[in-house]
């Protein structure tokens, strides 16, 4: 009788999830000892039909928190201008682990962020894909590689994490032209921590004419940063405190002023929210690839330009003084005028703005907080080119808002909650203005609760979304729209052997991809770590 009642109730969640009769029908009853290799939803890296070369950067090992580090060597085949460099990163685990957090560095530059899936007692393997091209520049040197995925292991966590990291690259022939990339890609001189703080010092090229910084920012496994999202104010009775609450936004300053502003991807990675079972096949969006935030730094560029090193630093608003829990490693790309030894220009307009933010805590049987907050700035600078005056005016604002609700003891723990990201970059010279808009929205809906029998229950859905558009003139050259949605229901017997757990869970990824000439549209389900649907409607 209870495994029949199993099987209708996941065929009944499979059905509310948009799985056919059948799937749902057809799955198992609750999770086994081994489930299907995590897989995503994400569309594969589109690369050229040409000359193609592979590299490998590392193939290795790890059990503890003793980095990997090795020489990496250009393809001698490829020549050093390529249309697509592709990172691929195949890797695998069994037993017992934790999800556990990783980077690659390429002479310095990081090159890949990434999350681990926890795995089965038979075994998993998975692998990412990640363009990398517009980090051509360092990769037509010699250069050292440094990897890490800490990892503990133990009587009870056993599972050694294997990777094999490759760089693929494709020649530019024929038809086929060499991708248009920075020129330099650098790093941060003398980087270290502050606290909460991340800087160090940058020597720009004197004829640089375009600079955009990339942070890798995310908040660290196994403290409160890591949820950062669900922090309280001190006076609020929860386990994870901030003075100023959940709303946090990552801010990048060039001596000292600031210059950049943006809205962190809250990240949940394949342990979060208290239940690995939500995660096992479909991991939830950026887990596996932590996408950058990019800041454009073209009107800082008449200051850079000078010849001097300059400081660099990041860091995340709203954390508590003093505390910890972000990474914010760094790269600054930049592009140079090819007919000038030196570009000179000058900041002419610098409007930080003055941050907002509100949280309201109402007391009860159900304790809720509504937390909001925002910030917009904007810039103004100019550089003096080969082909004359460049002005770029660069427009950004970012909110957060959330609703947080728990019961005594979290049983009850949910949130729901929106950010938004918009950016507007105007490039103005001597023919008609481009204009560049991109708007982000990220959203989480998500409750975890114990009920009977110290049984823990999470439903969540994640939505990570982009806009964007390019006009000049005001006639508009190009768009692209991405829409990242996943949902998912487990449930599994807290503190009692594998085997008495009687775990289920039901997950869906649907990611969509617009653009001209383009359509991606794929969906994946799975019930119980069994995969039982992948579709693609274009």
């Amino acid at each position: 009788m209870r495994r029949l009642l199993l099987a209708l109730c996941a065929a009944a969640v499979g059905l509310m999830l948009g799985m056919s009769p059948a799937l749902a029908a057809a799955a198992p009853t609750e999770f086994g000892t081994d489930w299907h290799d995590p897989v995503t939803a994400a569309p594969p890296v589109a690369t050229p039909e040409t000359t193609s070369c592979r590299v490998t950067l590392a193939d290795t090992e790890f059990r503890d928190f003793t980095p990997y580090k090795g020489t990496y060597l250009p393809p001698k085949r490829c020549g050093d201008r390529w249309n697509k460099v592709v990172l691929t990163l195949e890797g695998a685990v069994a037993g017992r682990q934790f999800d556990r957090l990783g980077y690659l560095h390429i002479g310095g530059v990081e090159v890949l962020r990434t999350s681990t899936p926890e795995p089965s007692p038979e075994g998993i393997t998975w692998k990412v894909e990640k363009d990398v091209t517009r980090y051509a520049p360092t990769l037509r040197t010699e250069q050292p590689v440094e990897m890490l995925i800490g990892n503990v292991v133990d009587g009870t966590y056993t599972g050694v994490i294997k990777v094999k990291a490759t760089l693929t690259f494709y020649k530019a022939e024929g038809r086929v032209k060499p991708a248009q990339t920075p020129d330099k890609v650098l790093t941060l001189d003398g980087a270290h921590n502050e606290g909460a703080v991340y800087e160090g010092q940058v020597t720009t090229p004197r004829n640089s004419e375009r600079i955009v910084a990339e942070v890798y920012a995310t908040g660290s496994g196994g403290g409160c940063e890591e949820f950062w999202y669900l922090t309280v104010p001190d006076a609020a009775p929860y386990s994870c405190k901030a003075k100023d609450g959940p709303y946090r936004e990552v801010r990048i300053a060039v001596d000292g002023k600031l210059a950049g502003i943006a809205a962190p991807y809250p990240t949940v990675w394949t342990g979060g929210w208290s239940n690995p079972f939500l995660w096992y096949v479909i991991p939830g969006p950026r887990a596996f690839d932590v996408r950058p935030v990019e800041y454009d730094l073209t009107p800082f560029a008449g200051v850079l330009n000078d010849g001097k090193p300059h400081r660099i630093s990041v860091s995340v608003a709203g954390v508590p003084e003093g505390q910890s829990g972000w990474s914010t490693p760094t790269n600054i790309l930049v592009w140079q005028d090819a007919k000038a030894e030196r570009v000179t220009g000058a900041l002419v307009a610098h409007k930080p703005g003055d941050p907002t933010g509100t949280t309201a805590y109402e007391p009860g049987t159900e304790n809720r907080l509504k937390s909001e907050g925002g910030h917009d700035m904007a810039l103004t600078g100019y550089v003096d080119t080969s082909h004359g005056r460049i002005t770029t005016t660069v427009t950004r604002k970012v909110t957060g808002s959330s609703v947080h609700r728990w019961t005594e003891g979290e049983a009850v723990d949910a949130l729901k909650a929106r950010w938004e990201d918009d950016e507007t970059v105007t490039v103005a010279g001597r023919g008609p203005a481009t204009v560049t808009r991109a708007h982000r929205v990220y959203t989480m809906d998500g409750e975890t609760s114990v009920g009977a029998g110290n049984r823990l229950r999470t439903v969540m859905t994640m939505g990570d979304r982009a806009d964007s558009a390019t006009l000049r003139g005001g006639m508009r050259q190009g768009w692209s729209r991405m829409d990242d949605t996943y949902t998912g229901d487990a449930a599994y017997n807290q503190n009692v052997p594998r085997d008495q757990r009687h775990a289920t869970g039901i997950s869906r990824e649907r990611y969509r991809l617009d653009g001209p000439g383009l359509c991606y549209d794929r969906t994946l389900a799975t019930a119980q770590g069994e995969l039982t649907e992948d579709r693609q409607r274009c």
